[in-house]
């Protein structure tokens, strides 16, 4: 169950949507229930449904 996966999210950590690479880099800025609000470089704000999508810890 993806959201159980994204429940390690926390604000600050950098993350990438795997259905759109395109949005580039998101940094979380919260991560509530099963929400996770997420500024993406090249989409802006968006939320996210974890219960649907996995997001992708991004390390540099």
């Amino acid at each position: 169950m993806p959201h159980d996966q994204n429940a390690m999210l926390e604000p600050g950590m950098f993350v990438q949507h795997p259905q759109a690479p395109e949005w580039g880099r998101g940094q979380v800025q919260s991560n509530i229930g099963a929400r996770i609000t997420v500024n993406f470089e090249h989409q802006g704000k968006q939320v996210i449904d974890s219960t649907r999508i996995l997001l992708l810890p991004v390390y540099d």
